[in-house]
């Protein structure tokens, strides 16, 4: 079920673990939330294939690592405005939805691909690191904004 960011944190566990995506053409970064749902740390990067063998991975993490929900990076664009690349997201999170049953919110996450590449020039990664690292980097980025949005609500409630 796709939700909104301020809703999904009611359909959560007590210690459930977010899992957040960077979803791209060729690869899905993975970023995994600790139990308390303050820090998501880089967890792994998916090679994308068929889209059954990429849920069926997906939703072995979920089991594995004890994923109550996801966050899905959705690439808008600068302007505000939704592209192509939103529209393959969001058609991504529909078809996942049947094989995960966990609800899931998406997180704009303009810039952050661009703010991990920053990070990474700055401490000097080559290209070969830069890109081994980037999309799970990218992943963890997204987690922790939503991760931060729910401290926030938390912090008003």
């Amino acid at each position: 079920m796709i939700v909104e960011i301020e809703d999904l944190q009611k359909l959560l566990g007590k210690r459930d673990r977010l899992l957040g995506l960077d979803v791209g053409s060729k690869t899905i970064g993975l970023a995994l939330s600790d139990f308390t749902r303050t820090v998501g740390s880089p967890f792994k990067t998916i090679r994308r294939s068929k889209f059954t063998k990429d849920a069926g991975e997906l939703v072995a993490i979920c089991q594995e690592q004890g994923v109550g929900g996801l966050i899905i990076g959705l690439p808008v664009n600068m302007d505000g405005s939704e592209g192509p690349r939103c529209q393959s997201t969001r058609q991504f999170a529909r078809n996942l939805e049947a094989h995960t049953g966990l609800p899931m919110a998406f997180w704009d996450e303009r810039l952050s691909t661009a703010a991990v590449t920053r990070a990474l020039l700055e401490a000097d990664a080559s290209r070969a690191r830069r890109a081994e690292l980037v999309d799970k980097l990218a992943a963890s980025y997204i987690l922790q904004g939503a991760l931060d949005r729910f401290a926030q609500n938390s912090n008003m409630g």
